[in-house]
């Protein structure tokens, strides 16, 4: 259909999201930010699926979203990644495969390698307690190598890079001018009416201009540039105007001044047809604190002369 496979698995991110936090927090869902139907489809799927579904596909998501981005042919790569979810959904987690091993004595895949049915009930009753044996040995060989690789991370830690924060909208836009990242920069300026922001959370409202994916766009932009997950809503308040429309109208302002100080409206008067095109700043004057010694001395040397 033309959709950039990198949103289309974003969004399916996004919701897996939303329907952990309905799960968790069943008033979530009460949001009117979020659609109707997207609210109904969060309940009923945070009903059925249980957090350890949620939390496995949230986690290949991740890794196929990464994988996309990587890829010569995002497409295919994002078909393989769904793929591998729906196939995955028909396998036993561990806990529920080791289950199944307690309980029937051998492995649920070694049907092929089973006794026939012709033999005898003693041999199944006796290779039921060697496969026990053979487990709890499993375990008992596993556990010190397990526990070793578990602390041994620990003798040596290592620091994580720290997480950009961001504390207004300004930072915000700078960042991606700073990123080289000029359509989310303009998004950000002409479409994007800020409500608030906090530290990982954006709320924003959105001009009729925005297009369609600058939500999951922006979301998708900060966790690559921060290294963390931001949250970022649409709310059905006005919010602050544009950034642009701000811009504009600080121009205008300064223009009105400009025209209505006296000497300039002698100087239109004086040319017919002139107007105030632009207003600029100009450099502030030193402090007097910036005159050096020599500069001082030499002012007195001419006053005595």
């Amino acid at each position: 259909t033309g959709a950039d496979p990198v949103v289309i698995l974003s969004d399916l991110a996004e919701f897996t999201n939303f329907v952990t936090r309905v799960k968790i927090v069943p008033a979530i869902a009460d949001n009117v930010a979020f659609g109707e139907t997207e609210r109904m489809r969060a309940r009923e799927f945070a009903a059925k699926l249980s957090m350890r579904v949620l939390s496995r596909m949230w986690q290949m998501l991740l890794k196929g979203i990464a994988e996309v981005q990587a890829a010569t042919r995002p497409a295919a790569a994002a078909e393989m990644v769904l793929v591998r979810i729906a196939y995955v959904a028909d396998m036993p987690t561990p806990d529920e495969a080791l289950r199944m091993i307690e309980q029937v004595g051998v492995s649920p895949l070694a049907g092929a390698n089973a006794a026939p049915r012709g033999t005898s009930a003693s041999t199944n009753s006796a290779a039921q307690p060697s496969a026990s044996h053979a487990i709890a040995a499993l375990r008992t060989n596993a556990e010190p190598s397990a526990r070793a690789q578990m602390i041994a991370p620990m003798g040596e830690p290592q620091s994580a890079p720290a997480a950009l924060r961001l504390a207004s909208f300004p930072e915000l836009v700078a960042l991606a001018a700073d990123k080289r990242d000029l359509l989310i920069k303009a998004a950000l300026e002409a479409d994007v009416r800020l409500v608030r922001i906090e530290d990982g959370r954006l709320e924003v409202a959105l001009e009729r201009s925005a297009a369609r994916t600058l939500v999951s766009d922006i979301s998708r932009k900060l966790e690559q540039w921060t290294g963390r997950r931001w949250t970022v809503i649409v709310s059905n308040e006005p919010g602050q105007p544009t950034l642009r429309s701000q811009n504009e109208a600080a121009r205008n302002q300064r223009e009105r001044a400009a025209e209505a100080d006296p000497r300039v409206q002698e100087v239109l008067a004086r040319f017919p047809g002139a107007k105030v095109v632009e207003v600029r700043k100009l450099a502030p004057d030193l402090p007097a604190s910036d005159i050096t010694e020599e500069d001082a001395a030499e002012t007195f040397d001419g006053d005595d002369q």
